[in-house]
């Protein structure tokens, strides 16, 4: 075997062994794209399930209120018919209908903080992914331009993906 042979043996297998590391790089990031992926998923499946009950909470608010405003109503017709215990019954209902509207209320704002939360948690998700996308993309361009500083840039952003998506535990 020639030394031109050998040298040239020597460097497929030094390249062999780059492309082994980065699409082992490739898989591991991948796998920490698919679980951000899935996590997006369901914080944005939740954020949207606080939506739809803070607004059926609101929708309550709005029964309630429009309830207390005829039983108010009612109470002053009766009053003005002379109908005192009538119209003492229709104001019990109005504070009866305050009370429990202050209730719905707290529920609908407890239902949009979670909404709110459950957003930020799945916009830091969908930034996190796009990080490890990128990763996926500087790794595959490393393999087919065997050039390492595009895997490390691969890593980086594989990193920083990850550590964004991480972040999401301590929001509150």
């Amino acid at each position: 075997m020639s030394i031109e042979e050998e040298l040239q043996e020597n460097s497929e297998h030094a390249h062999n062994a780059f492309d082994k590391k980065v699409a082992a790089s490739m898989a591991v990031i991948a796998a920490g794209l698919a679980v951000v992926s899935v996590l997006g998923h369901f914080s944005t499946t939740e954020e949207i399930l606080a939506q739809q009950k803070a607004s059926d909470q609101w929708a309550y608010y709005q029964a309630k209120s429009i309830r207390r405003y005829e039983s108010g109503f009612v109470a002053d017709i009766l009053s003005a018919v002379k109908s005192p215990d009538a119209a003492q019954k229709y104001k019990g209902n109005v504070a009866k209908y305050d009370n429990e509207s202050k209730e719905i209320s707290e529920k609908a704002t407890e239902f949009e903080r979670e909404r709110d939360l459950r957003h930020r948690q799945a916009l830091r998700l969908d930034v996190g992914e796009v990080f490890l996308e990128i990763a996926i993309v500087l790794a595959s361009l490393a393999i087919l331009a065997k050039r390492a500083f595009l895997w490390w840039g691969a890593l980086a952003s594989g990193l920083a993906g990850a550590a964004i998506a991480i972040t999401t535990i301590w929001l509150r």
